[in-house]
């Protein structure tokens, strides 16, 4: 166990990266060394975050960063970019990404949801796709760890458990999230050009969102066949958090009940894991600045009809508290380090 793990991050005055700062400078065992970006260079990263009290390296470009002094660095970059990244690095240092770009198995389908060639193929067998919960025992094994993303975080800690379990049926499996709208990052007005964007509901990536690749994937190793969900996404009016309600039908005669059950006591020992009353709907408040994953589980009007709920903070648990959760268990400290 190392005393302190030396930081690099890349991306830093994005909404990840600001709040991976925010989330390390607390950290008791975190030292930032380099903070980059491609702009702003010499800037103190106060001029972007008044919140952000304590004394930090001045941004630099990445070009800068002495890697004999890095234990690891944070990607909070465009896709593509980890993948030159990956190439430069040496092996001793850890690269933990928070873009796709080492989320999907196949360079060919990373290309087909993505359009980018993936420029790092050699390294995708040896990264691993680490939802923290589910990668607990495999993480100290790598030294590139790709951080899922937001929607998929929320969508994937309820279902996985009841898939592998053969619980549940996965041919209709239907998913309504909605977020805040700091996940589409800062240039949300340059992506998104709907009318009164910051004061509507508004349905997009409707049948084509990038995130359905990843899910589908993740679903599919669990049920060890072809699963495709039906996945529609919301942009709400607020800045954080994500609110996935999940339709899902159950096998045989198990109910509403059992799967609560049995998701209490699946993650009964996840520390980031909160399971709800039974019955008992739930909102984005009830995580909002925590890196928790809050589940309900509900009764619908059919027995084998079940609602589940789940609850994430889009910017902690879907990305920044993901990310460092995943870095305390690869360099073998407390899960919870630094994000209690």
């Amino acid at each position: 166990m190392k005393d302190s793990i030396n930081i690099a991050i890349a991306g830093a005055t994005g909404y990840i990266g600001l709040e991976l700062i925010k989330l390390l400078s607390k950290h008791p065992k975190a030292k930032i060394l380099y903070l980059c970006a491609t702009k702003s260079i010499g800037k103190s990263i106060f001029s972007f975050d008044k919140s952000i009290k304590k004394k930090l390296p001045l941004i630099t470009k990445i070009e800068k960063i002495d890697w004999n002094k890095i234990d690891v660095i944070f990607t909070a970059l465009p896709n593509g970019e980890a993948h030159k990244i990956a190439n430069l690095l040496p092996t001793r240092v850890k690269l933990i990404d928070l873009s796709a770009d080492f989320r999907l198995r196949n360079p060919k389908v990373y290309k087909k949801w993505y359009g980018i060639n993936h420029k790092s193929t050699k390294f995708i067998p040896k990264s691993i796709y680490s939802i923290s919960e589910f990668a607990k025992r495999s993480l100290k094994k790598y030294n590139i760890i790709s951080c899922p993303g937001c929607y998929p975080t929320s969508i994937q800690i309820p279902l996985i458990p009841l898939i592998e379990k053969k619980l549940i049926k996965v041919d209709n499996i239907i998913i309504d999230s909605k977020s805040g709208f700091s996940g589409a990052g800062k240039k949300i007005k340059q992506k998104f050009k709907f009318k009164h964007l910051f004061n509507s509901v508004r349905a997009y990536g409707v049948g084509s969102h990038r995130h359905m690749a990843e899910i589908d994937q993740e679903l599919s190793k669990a049920a060890k066949k072809k699963v495709n969900v039906s996945f529609t996404p919301h942009l709400i009016p607020m800045f954080r958090g994500i609110l996935s309600t999940i339709y899902i039908e159950s096998k045989k005669n198990i109910k509403a009940k059992n799967i609560y059950n049995f998701l209490k006591k699946y993650h009964k020992n996840n520390f980031f894991v909160k399971m709800s009353k039974f019955n008992r709907p739930i909102g984005t408040g009830d995580v909002i600045n925590s890196n928790y994953c809050q589940i309900s589980v509900c009764q619908n009007r059919e027995n084998n009809k079940i609602i589940i709920i789940s609850a994430i903070d889009n910017l902690i648990k879907g990305g920044s508290g993901q990310a460092i959760q995943n870095m305390n268990l690869s360099f073998n400290i407390n899960e919870s380090l630094g994000l209690k």
